[in-house]
C-alpha cells in the first residue's frame, strides 16, 4: 500500500522545520507535528545568535565552531531581515584569562572558516568613551569580534512557512501519540489539542525532532525499550532596561569558566543570559529559578559600575536544551554538537530518525545531514539546495536593509522609523504584502498597542499559524514587552473570535 507521506517530522523546532523543508524542496512529500506553537519551546528561548561559540575552542570542539563559523554568512544572506551582525566586546579580566590567550582564541575565531563580509578582530579602550560609560574603571581593554543575531523564534517559522509553501503539511496544536511499524511503514496517529479529534497518517520515514521530549517520543510514542541519550540542560535569560548607549554587545567571562552576554535588545532593552543547569522536571514548565536570576545579576555586575538588581529585571524566559549525553560532569561542558541515531531500514522495517543536541546555528547543515542519512529509504532529488535559497522575505542583499527600509517609507509615508524597522525586521518583503493598499495608519484597522495592527494579526494567523496572544507577542515578535495587560487581553479576545468565525489556515 502507499504511503500517505514520505516522510512524518514530530517536532516543530527549528531542527523539524529545517528538516522539514530541505526534504519537500527536494521532491519528498511531508507532514510536520507539533503538538503546541511553531518555536515554542527550546528554538524560541536561545540567546538568539547565530555564532560559532568562542568558548567552545575551550572544550576542544573545533570541528562545531568551524560548521557553525561557516553558517553564520550563509544564514544572513538567506534571512537578512531577522538576522544581522552584530560585534562583541571581551573585556581582559586580568584575574581570568590572560590576553595572549584571548587574542589567540579570537585569531582561531576569525580564520576558522566563513568569513567573507563580517570584520575582524579588533583590540577596542575600554577606558574611554563611548565603551567606558558604565562598565568598571579597573578593565582598561577589550577585544571586538563579529557574530550574528537572529530572531529565533521566526526562524523556525519562516522554515516551516518555505516547507508550505513548497507544499509540505505543516500541523500545528497537534501531538503524536501513537506510531507503530506495521507492513513496512510507520502508521503515526495525531491528535489535535484543542478538538480531540484524531487521525492516521502513514509514511515510509518517521523523523524525531521532539527536542526535550526526544526520550519521552522514543520511550513512551514508539514505544522502544532503550535507555535515553539525552541530558536536559536548562538555559535561562533576563531582560533588563537598557543598559549601554552604543550598540555593542559584552561577552563577560565568570570566575566558574562560563561566560554571560549583554545584548542590545529590542531598541530599549539589554538582553542577559545564560546559564546552564542540568533539568530533570518537565520541559514545558520550566521557568527561572531564584539562584538562577541572583547568578545572572551578581555576574554582569562584576563588570558595571551600576550593579544589575532582581528588582531591574523586565522579563525572563527559559528554555531546556536537549544535549547529547556524553557522559561531561558539568552541564556547561557538555556538547552543543548534534547526534543523529537512525533505528531500522533494514528488512523491511521503517526507519526511525532521532535528532540529539544540536544549536541554531546549525540547524541548516543538521537538515542536510539527515537527508544524506535518509536517502536510502526517501525518493527525493539528491544534492544540497537550502545553501543557496533565500527564506520567506529574505530576498534582498544583506547590505541593503536601510534602502529597504526608506524605500518601504516612501511607498508608506504614513509609517514612523520606528514602525517601518520592525516591520522590515520581522517580515523583510513580505512587509509590502502585509501593509497591501493601506494609505493611512487607519487603512491597516484597528490598533492593539505599539503599532500591532489587524493587518498584522490576521496575516500571523493566516500565514504564520498564530492562534493565540502569546504565538503573537513572544514568538511572532517580542511585543508582549510593550503591550499591557489590557491591550493583550483584547488581542486575545480578537484572536479568539477570529478561530471562532473559521477553523485557522495551516498555511
Amino acid at each position: 500500500m502507499a504511503p500517505d507521506y514520505d516522510l512524518v517530522v514530530i517536532g516543530g523546532g527549528i531542527n523539524g522545520a529545517g528538516i522539514a523543508r530541505d526534504a519537500v524542496g527536494r521532491g519528498a512529500s511531508v507532514l510536520l507535528a507539533e503538538k503546541g506553537d511553531l518555536a515554542g519551546a527550546t528554538s524560541s528561548a536561545s540567546t538568539k545568535l547565530i555564532h560559532g561559540g568562542l568558548r567552545y575552542l575551550e572544550y576542544y570542539e573545533f570541528d562545531l565552531v568551524r560548521k557553525a563559523l561557516k553558517e553564520r554568512e550563509v544564514l544572513w544572506q538567506a534571512a537578512p531581515h531577522i538576522i544581522w551582525p552584530l560585534r562583541f566586546i571581551l573585556p581582559h579580566h586580568k584575574e581570568l584569562r590572560p590576553a595572549w590567550f584571548l587574542r589567540l582564541g579570537l585569531f582561531f575565531y576569525d580564520h576558522l572558516g566563513g568569513r567573507k563580509l563580517l570584520p575582524a578582530t579588533k583590540t577596542v579602550a575600554l577606558d574611554k568613551p563611548p565603551f567606558s560609560l558604565g562598565i568598571k574603571s579597573m578593565f582598561k581593554k577589550g577585544f571586538e569580534y563579529s557574530d550574528c543575531w537572529v530572531e529565533d523564534a521566526r526562524l523556525v517559522i519562516l522554515n516551516a512557512r518555505d516547507a508550505a509553501d513548497r507544499g509540505a503539511e505543516i500541523l500545528t496544536q497537534t501531538e503524536c501519540v501513537s506510531a507503530r511499524r506495521e507492513g513496512g511503514l510507520w502508521t503515526v496517529t495525531l491528535k489535535d489539542q484543542r478538538s480531540g479529534a484524531l487521525r492516521t497518517a502513514s509514511a515510509k520515514v518517521l523523523v524525531n525532532a521532539a527536542g526535550p521530549w526526544v526520550a519521552d517520543m522514543l520511550s513512551g510514542v514508539v514505544g522502544a525499550n532503550r535507555s535515553s541519550n539525552v541530558r536536559l540542560v536548562k538555559g535561562s535569560h533576563i531582560v533588563v532596561p537598557r543598559l549601554f548607549d552604543h550598540d555593542r554587545c559584552f561577552i563577560f567571562q565568570n570566575g566558574d569558566g562560563r561566560i554571560i552576554f549583554a545584548i542590545p535588545y529590542e531598541r530599549d532593552f539589554t538582553l542577559i543570559g545564560t546559564t546552564d543547569v542540568d533539568y530533570s522536571d518537565d520541559p514545558g514548565e520550566v521557568k527561572i529559578s531564584k539562584g538562577e536570576i541572583d547568578y545572572l545579576c551578581q555576574s554582569v555586575s562584576e563588570y558595571l559600575e551600576k550593579p544589575v538588581r532582581p528588582e531591574d529585571i523586565v522579563h525572563t524566559y527559559s528554555g531546556v536544551r536537549p544535549l547529547y549525553d556524553d557522559g561531561a560532569e558539568d552541564a556547561k561542558a557538555a556538547t552543543r554538537d548534534y547526534v543523529l541515531e537512525l533505528d531500522g531500514g533494514e528488512d523491511g522495517m521503517p526507519p526511525l530518525l532521532s535528532v540529539f543536541g544540536g544549536k541554531i546555528t546549525t540547524y541548516r547543515k543538521l537538515a542536510e545531514q539527515v537527508l544524506e542519512r535518509l536517502e536510502t529509504y526517501l525518493p527525493f532529488r539528491r544534492g544540497v539546495w537550502t545553501a543557496y535559497a533565500p527564506l520567506p522575505g529574505g530576498d534582498f542583499p544583506v547590505l541593503d536593509f536601510d534602502k529597504m527600509v526608506s524605500k518601504l517609507q516612501g511607498e508608506f509615508p504614513f509609517l514612523t522609523e520606528t514602525f517601518a524597522h520592525r516591520l522590515l525586521h520581522a517580515y523583510g518583503t513580505d512587509a509590502w504584502s502585509i501593509l497591501g493598499d493601506a494609505k493611512t495608519r487607519e487603512g491597516l484597522g484597528r490598533c492593539f498597542g505599539s503599532d500591532l495592527f489587524e493587518a498584522e494579526v490576521r496575516w500571523l494567523m493566516t500565514r504564520e499559524w498564530a492562534q493565540s496572544a502569546g504565538d503573537i507577542l513572544w514568538r511572532r515578535s517580542k511585543l508582549g514587552l510593550r503591550l499591557s495587560d489590557e491591550e493583550t487581553a483584547a488581542l486575545e479576545t480578537f484572536v479568539s473570535g477570529c478561530l471562532a468565525e473559521t477553523a485557522a489556515p495551516t498555511a
